[in-house]
């Protein structure tokens, strides 16, 4: 059998608080060393040389994935200024291809239907055919000739200009998240001369196509600054709009619904603030709606109603005025006059109450409705309201009369929202563990859901074979933990399954049900695939997500183990032939989870996972640490946070024990959790696991934070992964 690579030891010392920790693998973090360019690629041959035997499993599961894949396919197309906008793929080729063709009624401003909302044929997507151009096709990107040449590719933003005629692009080649912006003449197929280096994601236009917003992140790989691009200028000429000199805070751009003010946002998990620049008056001056000082999270939309400019305010709550705490959210109207006073003189009017056991995620707007995205029980869905409804209803001190889609399910997903202000429908995307995407049109006069696409399945896929369930595990507090049950409906409840559980327990992320063909490859190996719905997730509220952060983080391990221990003791898994998965916070929480209990798992895949956690928040200049503070506490500071944090953070807390089978694949050019975290964990898991069995690092070395780029690309890493799991569970074979 192959020998692991052993990395020297180089002792390093880090002291804080009166704690000194050695580190005798901190030198592989120079990534201009040689040295460690050639340990990465000895571990990638170390890997392949111990998984070879797997490579047949591999490549089964990658043609399961592709065969049931339509390769060759189109979204549906989606109006905008009187032109409908779709992407194309196509049969051998990794990338998209972006489309639009013209609205063959573009006779209103800006190509809108003419009349007030124009009427709903006017807003039936063309019948675009896959892998057929329709009369009058222009190609506004293929991404396959962007990527041709470079080992990677990915589409940072993308804008257009309302009269149809420019279009602003960012690609990244190098998976670093930093890209290069171009503009294009749709008119004549030729680029602008100005091209702009090392931005960030955000771009928009202002009305009149002038100027061009865009984002520029720090050497931490923080965005800081909103800077403004005069075309046809150098640009060296840039002017800066507003740079954020806090290196805790995030910033980003984006237009409110109407395009009329450009939102600049700057927060962090915590609280926020928010400045408009109003677009249509070229003298304009940035302008500061609610600081951070008023500790507020929310989310401001500025809105026309009835020749009076309002504000829609999602927050949670205002301490120092009526709306007290209001941790799941809630919706408020404000004049902007207002935001000039004192917090707790300002008058604001509740449009949607705080509930305790409905989270509001946002709210949206069309020229009608007012729409807000929300998760009950777990699950996100969409509610509707008439805005002459629901602004009477707010100054009468009543509820709006809501609406809200159906789609006979238990466990769903349902988002979406306007792709055009004048629209009279909704643009809705709904999916389940079972039921691949679909697409529909929500008409908002009458609620109405025109289906519009269903992702085709090949090869003979029915949902009815496979069945997916709500459980709950309850954790060493007595709290109960939602847990999704994923399986084939022959799988019987005899002990003697494989399983994986998965999970992820951070920034208030939650893991919402969704079809995945990948999946199905192990589902058909007799696998049941539990998703842990842990505490740092958002499922259950904002209180579930802040009671597994900072000192409450190890309740999201603890529950990750429960989730383990209530499969263990279901029926559903034989206790020796459960492996457990999780990427990036993730692959923390599987780190810790190895840590607590090595013994519950027969193997695990952690992906690009945070397991050096504490030295990474201990430096302010490695990307993204000041902004962890808010979700982990601050160690360099706080010595409790410290403490706390050194006791479950999974690179100090290896220690001899049987651990199982792991894999960390990780990428080499990844900013948001750098290489070197999986390059120095394997080094110690390999010194203090007693089991015998392999512990491997797989090293994307052309990829980002999201692996290699590329559809065919993403399906190969997958079938790694899966292939790994399924080997170790010995569950390489197809049930009958």
């Amino acid at each position: 059998m192959a020998e692991a690579p052993v990395a020297k030891k180089v002792p390093a010392a880090r002291t804080h608080h009166g704690d000194t920790f050695v580190d005798e693998y901190e030198w592989l973090r120079d990534k201009e060393n040689p040295e460690v360019a050639a340990h990465l690629t000895a571990e990638n041959a170390y890997t392949d040389a111990v998984t070879a035997d797997q490579q047949p499993l591999r490549d089964a599961i990658f043609e399961e994935i592709k065969g049931r894949t339509q390769e060759t396919d189109l979204s549906v197309p989606s109006r905008r200024d009187g032109w409908w906008y779709f992407s194309r793929t196509v049969e051998g080729q990794q990338y998209p291809i972006y489309c639009r063709v013209r609205a063959a009624d573009a006779s209103g401003a800006h190509g809108s239907p003419a009349g007030p909302g124009g009427d709903l044929a006017a807003w039936t997507p063309p019948a675009v055919v896959p892998g057929t151009p329709i009369e009058g096709e222009q190609v506004l990107l293929d991404g396959n000739a962007e990527a041709e040449g470079h080992p990677f590719f990915a589409l940072g933003g993308a804008a257009v200009t309302r009269d149809g005629n420019l279009y602003a692009y960012s690609v990244d080649h190098s998976g670093d998240e930093t890209f290069t912006l171009r503009v294009k003449d749709l008119r004549t197929g030729e680029h602008l001369p100005e091209v702009i280096e090392n931005v960030f994601y955000g771009l928009e236009f202002d009305p009149e196509g002038s100027r061009l917003f865009y984002m520029v992140a720090d050497e931490s790989w923080r965005p800081y600054q909103v800077r403004v691009h005069v075309l046809g200028t150098p640009v060296d000429e840039d002017t800066v709009l507003y740079q954020e000199d806090d290196v805790a805070q995030w910033t980003g751009i984006d237009l409110s619904a109407d395009r009329r003010w450009l939102l600049v946002g700057i927060g962090n998990s915590e609280y926020s603030e928010t400045r408009m620049l109003k677009l249509t008056d070229p003298d304009a001056q940035l302008e500061l709606l609610l600081g951070r000082d008023d500790r507020i999270l929310h989310s401001a939309e500025p809105f026309e109603h009835e020749g009076r400019t309002r504000v829609l305010l999602v927050h949670n709550g205002r301490p120092a005025g009526p709306e007290g705490a209001a941790p799941n959210n809630m919706i408020s109207l404000v004049d902007p006059a207002e935001f000039a006073k004192p917090l707790a003189e300002q008058e604001w009017t509740a449009l949607v109450a705080h509930d305790d056991s409905v989270k509001i995620e946002g709210a949206d707007l069309t020229a009608t409705h007012l729409i807000v995205s929300l998760r009950r029980d777990t699950i996100p869905t969409l509610r509707f309201a008439p805005l002459a409804d629901a602004v009477r209803a707010a100054g009468a001190g009543t509820t709006p009369p809501f609406s809200e889609p159906e789609f006979g399910e238990e466990l769903y997903t349902a988002n979406g929202g306007a792709s055009e202000y004048g629209a009279p429908l909704v643009r809705l995307s709904f999916t389940s563990y079972v039921t691949p995407p679909q697409v529909y049109d929500y008409v908002l006069a009458t609620g109405e859901l025109l289906l519009r696409k269903e992702t085709p399945v090949l090869g003979g896929y029915r949902p009815a074979d496979y069945v997916a369930e709500r459980a709950w595990a309850t954790a060493d507090d007595g709290t109960r933990v939602p847990l999704s049950v994923l399986r084939r409906a022959s799988v019987k409840q005899d002990r003697s399954n494989p399983a994986l559980v998965y999970g992820y327990g951070s920034y208030e992320v939650s893991m919402d049900p969704g079809f995945a063909i990948s999946r199905l490859s192990l589902l058909d190996r007799g696998l049941v695939f539990v998703v842990a719905h842990i505490r740092g997730g958002g499922e259950l509220g904002r209180r579930w997500y802040e009671d597994g952060k900072k000192l409450h983080k190890r309740n999201t391990f603890t529950d990750f183990v429960a989730a383990t221990d209530w499969l263990a003791a279901s029926g559903w898994a034989d206790p020796k032939r459960i492996a457990c998965m999780g990427g990036s916070a993730g692959g923390l929480l599987i780190g810790a989870v190895l840590n607590l209990a090595p013994e519950k798992y027969a193997a695990a895949v952690a992906q690009v996972p945070f397991v050096d956690a504490l030295t990474t928040i201990l430096d302010p200049e490695l990307p993204l640490s000041a902004l962890e503070w808010e979700e982990w506490g601050n160690p360099i500071e706080d010595a409790e946070v410290y403490s706390y944090m050194k006791s479950y953070t999974p690179y100090e807390n290896v220690h001899a024990a049987p651990y199982p089978k792991v894999a960390a694949v990780t990428s080499f050019n990844d900013t948001r959790v750098l290489y070197v975290e999986p390059a120095k964990w394997v080094q110690v898991l390999r010194e203090a696991t007693s089991s015998g069995q392999p512990i491997l690092l797989k090293t994307e070395m052309d990829a980002g934070h999201g692996g290699a780029s590329g559809r065919y690309e993403a399906w190969k890493d997958r079938a790694w992964d899966y292939a790994f799991i399924a080997d170790a569970l010995g569950a390489r074979d197809l049930l009958p």
